[in-house]
């Protein structure tokens, strides 16, 4: 309260400051009010603020989350992070989510010449349908990052997925029709003996904005034993060993670190170390089911990016180290 703590500067400094930002009162108004100079006022209002009379309060508007951004881009070491509330439950998550993705990537300067894209992911989907043209100049390639998995009608979703895409950018479609999880490692080195499928996988050892797929290490989504993934078995083996999720079916431990089991020889997908060497991991996803897995690629640093829903966002705050 130094020199200007006497009790008739702090009324002055008061008073001033209730006409300036309560009542939208004009400086030159208040200088008439109290009988002193405009320029007094002027030091007034600045004396009330270096006081603390005045304190400045940014107030959020209905549907923005500020703080839990800020929280998970604190505590995960994230490059900026987009917290959505989703009403109808779990259900409603991918559409919300995806809708919410498509506003903020067509503003956003994070494209590059190559874009990896998870096209069996729901959500990337929705994100997919909904995004207008951006024609980002620059952005040559769409690869997708993992073959198919699920029915022929989802195969069929997820390449149209990938077009769409591609036809908002500008850019080249480079799809991965091969089935994204094989039976035997034989079967697998066959594929990887495709012209197109060997190309696919090359791009991905470059990619300047991937968008990575996050789930469980369980059946999730529309995902069923036989439809080009993996068996009850096999997923029960792989959580045996640790793993708590997948990086489009590269699993990682808790701590997301990752966990190399005989299942990789199996994958037609992004590696850990390709996906590790993209420039910027976009992850959009949420929901309870996801939580665990959200919460390991998190911790693993795999994530530059990330869009979740706000029941999400609480969750992986309370659980951050």
């Amino acid at each position: 309260m130094a020199e200007y703590g006497t009790r008739d500067q702090l009324r002055l400094m008061t008073v001033a400051s209730r006409l300036y930002h309560e009542r939208g009162v004009r400086q030159r108004d208040i200088a008439t009010q109290l009988g002193v100079s405009q320029p007094r006022v002027s030091r007034l209002l600045q004396q009330a603020e270096e006081q603390g009379i005045v304190r400045t309060v940014v107030v959020a508007p209905e549907g923005i989350y500020p703080e839990p951004e800020e929280a998970l881009e604190d505590a995960y070491k994230l490059r900026e992070c987009h917290v959505v509330e989703v009403f109808g439950g779990d259900g409603a998550i991918p559409r919300e989510l995806g809708v919410a993705a498509a506003r903020y990537l067509g503003e956003t300067t994070l494209w590059g010449p190559r874009v990896g894209f998870t096209s069996w992911s729901t959500t990337l989907r929705e994100m997919a349908r909904e995004l207008g043209p951006v024609r980002r100049p620059g952005v040559t390639h769409v690869v997708e990052m993992l073959g198919d998995l699920g029915t022929p009608l989802l195969q069929h979703e997820a390449g149209r997925a990938t077009l769409q895409l591609a036809r908002a950018l500008g850019a080249e479609p480079v799809l991965l029709r091969t089935p994204g999880v094989l039976a035997t490692p034989a079967l697998r080195d066959a594929v990887l003996r495709d012209a197109h499928v060997g190309r696919a996988l090359d791009m991905l050892d470059e990619l300047d904005l991937a968008f990575v797929g996050v789930g469980p290490a369980d059946f999730h989504g529309p995902l069923r034993e036989g439809d080009n993934f993996f068996s009850a078995e096999q997923l029960a083996e792989v959580r045996a060993a640790g793993a708590v999720g997948q990086l489009d079916q590269r699993f990682i431990d808790a701590e997301g670190k990752p966990v190399m089991t005989p299942l990789d020889d199996l994958v037609v997908a992004i590696t850990h170390n390709q996906l590790r060497a993209a420039q910027t991991r976009l992850v959009v996803a949420g929901g309870s089911s996801k939580w665990e897995s959200l919460h390991a690629a998190l911790r693993g640093g795999w994530v530059d990016v990330l869009v979740t829903d706000l029941a999400s966002a609480r969750y992986l705050i309370s659980h951050a180290d």
